[in-house]
């Protein structure tokens, strides 16, 4: 059962927002911003309190004779409806991650395999850049290394819109590939792999950086060659000196590469953090889902049956072609449906 309490609760605190946005007081912006979080849950509470007003208003006429047929058919068509209403409203009523709204930076590395994992780490990138496009977001290369053959060795994106964050966080992993290389000249299908790191992206608030906690070097970065080629020691290497991380920006101005480096280092200081409070929380959790493990082989594309697997959810669709070409988002809404299911069934533990 939903508590009706909490509900009154929640409406309560939205009338309030809403009274409260329209003086001068206050934060307007972090007011508008709750109010805006808490609209489509109090949109779902009014459409239930209504089914549950007209459930015990079509009862009481149960005692009229003129009015009981039409009665008893309103009672069937609203009990069939409540579950799907208190269902929707369940999602609704869930703790949102603070970090959904947030853009975030996506980071691709090569795996096992060489240069064909190189290559796979370059298809991914297209591929997300295309869902990206798809969903109207902007995304910056900001750190990119290529192989000779055009593959990749690292790189890093900052993508921005609407729930970034929140589309793309279970992409977290090892994603694997099956498939004939291009430098393969007896046919066979080789395994090879990718890794996939999405971090949210932090606000000044999440992550303060004391100056003797890092070490800031600049040297010179290697160009496209001819004219492009990097005479200045532009380019940004800073170590977080307590946990080892190491970012590195490599653009024309140094000061960019600094705020670059800075705003990736912060991201994976906030998602470390961010890991260490879930694992926490996530001990007893059965669902893998969202669980940030670098390390865990979350998907395999297999060419040459045109499958991808999903194997946190046992998901495997035949449109790999597809998939590559930036439609994620049959798998993303599965992988929402999935945690989604998880917290609902520790919830009612």
């Amino acid at each position: 059962m939903i508590p009706m309490d909490r509900l009154a609760q929640i409406t309560a605190r939205f009338e309030y927002l809403e009274a409260a946005m329209s003086t001068d007081g206050g934060d307007i912006s972090k007011l508008a911003k709750e109010y805006s979080d808490l609209r489509p849950v109090v949109e779902e509470i009014a459409a239930y309190r209504s089914m549950l007003e007209n459930l015990e208003g079509a009862r009481e006429m149960l005692g009229d004779p003129e009015m009981a047929a039409m009665a008893k058919d309103e009672i069937y068509e609203i009990e069939q409806a409540l579950p799907e209403a208190e269902a929707s409203l369940q999602l609704a009523l869930l703790p949102r991650d603070a970090a959904d709204a947030r853009p975030a930076m996506l980071e691709i590395r090569p795996g096992t395999g060489g240069d064909e994992a190189a290559l796979f780490a370059g298809d991914l990138l297209r591929m997300y850049i295309r869902y990206a496009e798809a969903r109207g977001w902007k995304v910056d290369i900001i750190e990119q290394t290529m192989t000779e053959l055009g593959g990749i060795k690292e790189v890093v994106a900052h993508i921005t819109g609407e729930n970034v964050f929140a589309c793309l966080k279970y992409e977290s992993g090892v994603h694997r590939v099956q498939r004939v290389p291009s430098t393969e000249s007896q046919g066979r299908v080789h395994t090879s792999a990718a890794t996939v790191a999405v971090l949210p992206e932090a606000e000044d608030v999440d992550i303060q950086i004391a100056t003797n906690d890092i070490r800031i070097d600049t040297y010179r970065s290697s160009g496209a060659g001819g004219q492009h080629v990097n005479t200045t020691d532009s380019a940004v290497r800073i170590t977080h000196l307590p946990t080892g991380i190491v970012v590195t920006s490599s653009e024309k101005s140094q000061h960019r590469n600094r705020e670059i480096a800075m705003q990736v280092l912060k991201a994976r200081l906030y998602d470390a953090e961010r890991q260490r409070i879930d694992t926490e929380r996530s001990d007893s959790r059965a669902s893998q889902v969202g669980s940030g493990d670098r390390s865990e082989r979350i998907r395999t594309y297999n060419f040459p049956q045109g499958r991808m697997t999903d194997h946190r959810i046992n998901l495997t669709l035949y449109k790999l072609d597809a998939v590559m070409q930036g439609d994620l988002d049959e798998i993303v809404d599965a992988l929402t449906a999935d945690a989604q299911a998880a917290m609902l069934a520790e919830m009612g533990q």
